[in-house]
This record gives C-alpha cells, structure tokens and sequence, in this order.
C-alpha cells in the first residue's frame, strides 16, 4: 500500500597507517593446552601476548551465550594466572562479527524477572573483572561490536577498530525493550559523556568506526586491507591482530598511553557536567523527549534514563543495581515480549522457505517510473542487478531517473558512499521507452496505474518480448492477482510483489501466490527481496491480500469517525497515542485520499457491507476538489513545502457537515474510539489466518507493523489478541456490533480463542 512514514525506531575515512611498537615482538607462540576442549573461545600466546579467539561455530554471528560466557572466564582465568602473559588482544574469528549481542534464548529462557536480574548481575561481575584486569585487554573489533559485545569492549582497557563498513558499534537493546544490563548505563557516560551515551542508548542507532573514535568510543582506527592471497576480510582480522598485539605491548611498556589527554573543550564540558543544575537539565530535556516521541507506551528509555541517573548521581554501586534490577524487570513486560516477538520474526522473514531459485535474477525490468516504480529502481541498482526502467513519456522516465539519482547523491552527501561508487551504482541503471533488450530481463515488475485493463494490456506486452523463464510480477495493492494472471500464457510464472511507499524507507515487501504460482517463481520473487533489503512475508490471493485487507476496514471506520465530528488533529491524536506511529487521518493523506477511495470500492464490492463504515463518497467527493493527500498538497492537512507542521483543511470541514453522522454516546468515547479502528484491524487479520490468506500468525505480527505501522510496543495484532485478551476484544466488538452490524462481528477463529483462554497465537 502507499505511504506509511512510520517512526524509525536505527565510517568513511582518510587512509592512515600506523607505527608499529615492537619492542617485545616475539614470533614464538603456544597454544592453550585447554583450547582443544572448548568450542567458543581459544587463545595462544604469541610472546608476551594472549590472543583470545571467539568464534560460535553454530551461528553467524557471536553471541554471550551461556558457553562463550563459561569458556571466557576459564580462559581469562589461565591468561591472568600465566606469568608469561603480560597482556592480551580479544578478538573475533568471524568475519563481520565482534560480538552481536546477548543471547536472547538466555533470556527467554529465565521463568520470573529475578533470574533475568541475576543475569545482569552475573554480566556485570564479568565484566568489572576484565575492567580491573591487572594485565592490559585491547579488544580488536573488526564488524558488528552490539549490546553485550559493546559492554565487553568498553569494559577493556584499550580498543582498536576497523574502518570498515561493517564495523558498527551500539547498544540496540532499546529496540527490545531492554537496557544495556551489562554495566554500559554506568560505563558509557564516563566514556563518551551523558548526551552521547543517552543518544545511543535510548536510539538504538549504530555508530561508525570512525564516528566511535571522534566520541571516544574506541582509540584506533585500522584500514581494512583488500585481496592477497587470502581474502581481505582474513588479511583485515590478521592485519588487525598484528596492530593489536603491538598496542597491547605499548600499554604494557607505556609508550601507548591508555586515557587520551583531554583538550580545553572537553575539560570546559567536564566543568560544566560538573554543576548538578546542568545534569537535571539534562536529565529534564532528555524525558521530556522521549515522552513526546513514545508516548509513555514504552517503558525502557525512562528506566535508562533512570539507570544512569542513578549511576551519576548517587555512585556506582546505586547505579549497577539499578541496572540489573530494572534489566530483569523489563525483561517480562509485555512490551519488551512484543519487540523481542517482532525481532525473531523479522529474522523468520529475511529467510527463503521456498529454496534456491533455479535461476538467479540478474537483469529486472520496471514498467512504470513513477514514485513506486522509481523507488524499486532505487532498492535494486544498488544490489548489483541490472536495471532497466521503463516509462512511456520521456518527462515521466526523467523524472524516474532523477529519483533513483537523488537517492544516491544523498548517500554521498553523508559520506556513505563515494562519488565514484554513486557513479557506478547508476551505471547498473538503463532508462528507456520501449521494450529493446526485455528479452535479457529474468522479472518484469510493473508499477502502473492500479486498472485491470491496463495491467493486462501490459503484460500482454511483456510477454510478445521476454524470454520463457522471464517471471512476471505486478505491484497491485488490492487488484487479486489470479484475475491479472487470467490475461497470462503462463500463469506459472505470475505473482504480486506488494511494495510500500516509500520503498527505500518501507522495509516490508509482501509477495501474493495464487494456486496456479510455482515454488521456483515465489522463490526467485522472495530472492529478489532479500537482495533489496526488505522483509518478507508471504501470503496468499484474494482481495487486499493481507495489508491491504487489513487497512482499509480501519479507514473506513476513520472516514465515520470524522463523520461523527471528531476532528482531524483530534483523530490523529487517539491513534497514535495507542502506539500507532502515524495518526489516522495523516495515514489516509499519506496512502492518498484517491487511493483510498479505488480501494474502499474494490473491497467493498469484494466484501459487501461488512468493509462499510465512513461514506466512501466523502473520499470521492475530497478527491474530484483536487485533495488527494500529501502529494497534491491537500487532503484532511494542508502540505506545504519545508514545513513539518501541518494545519488541518478548513474545506474538508463543508465536506464532513454535509455528510454528517449522529454519533452514538455509548460507544463514542476516546477509548471506544480507539479500539473501534483497532478491532476493525486485528478482526480482519484473524479472519485472513482463518482463511488461509496467512501462513502464520507471525507473518501476519511482520506485515502489519512494519507495513502498515500497527503499534509496535503490541507486537502485531496476534500478538496483542493474546496479550489483551481475545474475550475481552469479543466483549466491546458485540458492544460495537449492536450499534454498527456485521462491520464488527468478530470472526469464528477470534470466537474461539475468546471461548477458551488457553489458546493462543503465540507460544
């Protein structure tokens, strides 16, 4: 569906070499005798130095499970008690990955928010003791330093890390709704000061190497080295280990000094800090934001806020059990099960369930550059596919051509990537009118106006000129694709690649079969969005899919709303102050009031009155007065160029008057309001997996919240039956029922999980 700008809730370099300490650089090494026994974690000495490998043979990435936590402490426990050792290097084996993180299995697998305390705890005695360490630990990090890697890193004495893309550094656990429970609430603000580490920790966003070395988060920076006779990211981590081991023996000797001597600016801030009148300001500005920006509905940023506070204001000890015990006790939110339930299913979905395609797509065609079909160009030049962008008017593909421009030129302009990298990147894109060369395309994906007649006329075209493996995909958001299939020779390789507008930003894609789809085409569709960054989720045919489905009851219950006199600003308000990142009303400007209206008549003729609710005619009526939304300038807001805040239409208000609803006072309160749009929602989900249009409920949590921006502090709608409790949704929806009819008779699957509470859709 178009536009959902839901809230987001997450490195380039000049070349330096280093001089070198060898002062002790002696080649000869030992193994550990133990190293032969463990699994995560080894070490040999080279001279004086211990290197210490990670490396979990069972994943992609390393995490602190409970064995890399045992086999850790029984290596530093051998280093420390080695005379021969007189320092160390903490390294990862794993291309890409330092450390990414906890387990979170670890945690899930706690029965009472004390055990997960009692973890905390058991994190920060490990890490005190690497901060305390009598011999000198450099952590050497090379890819993703995350969460309790971050906490390891910043417990060592010295770090080293990678220009490379790779290497990023953060505390996402925010996004789990977690804290850092390791000793970074405490650690990170004397490392870096109280608005970085706040910025980090309460974001979640990841930090460059070279962004890292500029806050203080690490001391050194090394080049990543390209190929030899290994590959570069081996002769990276070998190079890497080499810089290390020399820093390590500098720390040691005292030529490399461990605390960067402070310059007159950061000795003026450290005064300033000083002044307890400063640091509640802070504290004041900083909950005062996180406020606005999460409504109160997510309780982990005010107990970072809390932790530190703790830890600044009343000392160390205060500070970590503060820690630990709002760690544990965040652990068994509901709003934490939520994000953890969203992040494990975001992991399901950037899978391939249906296989290796047979044949990798390496040349897609797009019909159509406007904004969609412009920002599918914009997802795919960059992967290393050819692209070829199709339009039918040269102001139509210029204007295409410039869009996937722009998107790349703002890369550079942030320095994520070179101008000569922009350069290349738009090599891999070829702008035409016609259809020369469709004949090399593996997938035609066409992005033109949402009418059946001309998406047949398409295809039709496709199919005179591309080869026999060629897959056809259509962007319809509501259009059931078997009907588009039906103009087809070859139904087989037919399917729906549903994108959201925008594309670059919008990560979920949502990929339609119908019964006459093989495995191998859905494979390659799923293929080509993985390699475009997105989720996936993949649903079967009929009317609105899935998203769609879902969206349009709720807007048409919004349409009633402001028929009832509730106002724009007022409608927005409710919604998202239930969690919803973008209001009602701004979400069907968004979408586009002209789109809404086609879908609200193609579902209506689907689905009868039951997808009733607001008069449609309102949408029509909006749309022929020229106020299609955001992209006309108008709809339920005026938009105007450069500024953010927007005013609610005066003329929509003759409008509304004209179509006005008496409301109903026992169900028009500000919370029957809210849970008349969101049981609208989740009762059409449920209906979808009682169907068969969903595979899972999983799949339905991904799609409407990273679609459509159901509240993410819920988890997705089957998340929320099972956290609010099915019976008690039931009970208002018959309350609904007898005032409004069928639009919110709960479906028989809801029924049953209301009738039997043991029945759930999560585990």
């Amino acid at each position: 569906m178009a536009g959902v700008r839901a809230l987001g809730v997450l490195s380039r370099f000049a070349s330096r070499r280093y001089a070198l300490y060898t002062g002790a650089a002696c080649r000869t090494f030992s193994v550990a005798p133990a190293m032969h026994a463990r699994t995560h974690v080894n070490y040999e000495v080279k001279g004086d130095v211990a290197v210490i490998r990670i490396n979990d043979p069972n994943s992609k990435v390393n995490t602190l499970s409970v064995q890399m936590q045992k086999e850790m402490a029984e290596v530093m426990d051998e280093v420390w008690a080695n005379n021969a050792v007189q320092s160390a290097v903490l390294i990862s084996s794993k291309p890409g990955c330092f450390i990414a993180g906890a387990d979170i299995n670890m945690i899930q697998a706690c029965k009472n928010a004390e055990e997960v305390t009692t973890l905390s705890k058991e994190g920060q005695k490990m890490f005190e003791r690497i901060e305390k360490s009598p011999k000198p630990i450099v952590a050497a990090i090379n890819g993703s330093c995350l969460g309790g890697g971050l906490e390891f890193a910043i417990a060592c004495q010295y770090r080293i890390a990678t220009k490379s893309k790779k290497t990023v550094l953060g505390t996402p656990e925010v996004m789990l709704g977690l804290l850092p429970g390791a000793g970074g609430t405490q650690r990170l603000p004397k490392m870096v000061g109280l608005p970085n580490a706040f910025d980090m920790m309460l974001t979640g966003r990841n930090i460059r190497a070279d962004k890292a070395k500029k806050m203080g988060l690490v001391n050194q920076l090394v080049d990543p080295l390209g190929p030899g006779l290994k590959s570069p990211e081996e002769r990276t981590i070998d190079y890497l280990e080499e810089v290390a081991i020399e820093y390590a023996r500098g720390i040691v000797s005292k030529k490399v000094p461990i605390h960067k001597v402070k310059g007159s600016m950061e000795k003026i801030q450290d005064y300033v800090m000083s002044f307890e009148l400063v640091r509640n300001q802070i504290y004041k500005t900083v909950q005062s934001k996180v406020m606005k920006q999460s409504k109160g509905l997510y309780p982990a940023p005010l107990k970072i806020i809390e932790c530190v506070k703790a830890g600044v204001e009343q000392g160390p000890v205060a500070g970590y059990l503060a820690e630990s015990q709002n760690f544990g006790q965040l652990s068994k939110t509901s709003e934490s099960g939520a994000l953890i339930g969203l992040y494990q299913g975001q992991v399901a979905c950037k899978k391939n369930r249906f296989g290796t395609p047979q044949r990798e797509v390496k040349t897609l065609a797009i019909l159509g550059a406007g904004l969609m079909g412009a920002g599918i160009a914009q997802v795919t030049v960059d992967k290393g596919v050819h692209t070829v962008l199709k339009d039918t008017t040269v102001s139509g593909l210029a204007r295409g051509e410039q869009q996937v421009y722009k998107g790349l030129n703002d890369k550079t302009k942030k320095k994520n990537i070179t101008s000569f990298q922009r350069d290349s990147i738009l090599s891999n894109l070829t702008g035409q009118l016609d259809y020369s060369n469709f004949e090399k395309a593996d997938m035609v994906i066409e992005a033109v106006f949402e009418d059946i007649k001309i998406k047949h006329a398409v295809l039709k075209e496709v199919e005179a000129v591309v080869s026999p493996h060629c897959i056809f995909a259509t962007n319809t958001s509501a259009l059931p694709i078997k009907d588009i299939a039906a103009a087809s020779k070859r139904p087989d390789k037919v399917i729906g690649m549903h994108y959201f507008s925008p594309v670059d930003k919008m990560q979920l894609l949502e990929i339609i079969t119908t019964d006459k789809t093989s495995k191998d085409t859905t494979a390659s569709a799923v293929a080509v969005g993985l390699k475009q960054g997105k989720v996936i989720i993949v649903v079967g045919d009929g009317p609105g899919f899935y998203t769609t489905r879902c969206l349009a009851p709720m807007l048409a219950e919004a349409v009633r709303v402001l028929q009832e006199g509730v106002d724009p600003k007022k409608l927005d308000a409710l919604t998202t102050s239930f969690g919803f990142p973008v209001g009602a009303a701004t979400l069907a400007d968004e979408v586009g009031i002209d789109v809404a209206a086609h879908v609200a008549e193609d579902l209506g003729k689907a689905f009868g009155s039951r997808f009733g609710g607001g008069n449609v005619e309102v949408l029509k009526t909006m749309v022929d007065l020229g106020f299609k939304g955001r992209k006309s300038g108008k709809g339920c807001y005026i938009y105007q160029p450069g500024l953010k805040s927007k005013e609610v239409n005066p003329d929509i208000g003759d409008i509304l008057e004209k179509f006005r609803m008496k409301p109903n006072p026992a169900v028009s309160s500000d919370s029957d309001v809210q849970f008349r749009l969101v049981s609208r929602f989740v009762n059409e989900a449920v209906l979808c997996l009682q169907e068969g249009i969903l595979i899972n409920p999983l799949e339905g949590d991904i799609g409407a919240v990273f679609g459509l921006g159901f509240p993410p502090c819920l988890g997705g709608p089957f998340r929320f039956v099972d956290s609010f409790g099915a019976d008690k949704l039931v009970e208002k929806m018959r309350q609904y029922e007898a005032v409004y009819g069928n639009q919110f008779t709960p479906c028989q699957l809801l029924l049953d999980h209301a009738k039997d509470s043991t029945k759930k859709f999560h585990m």
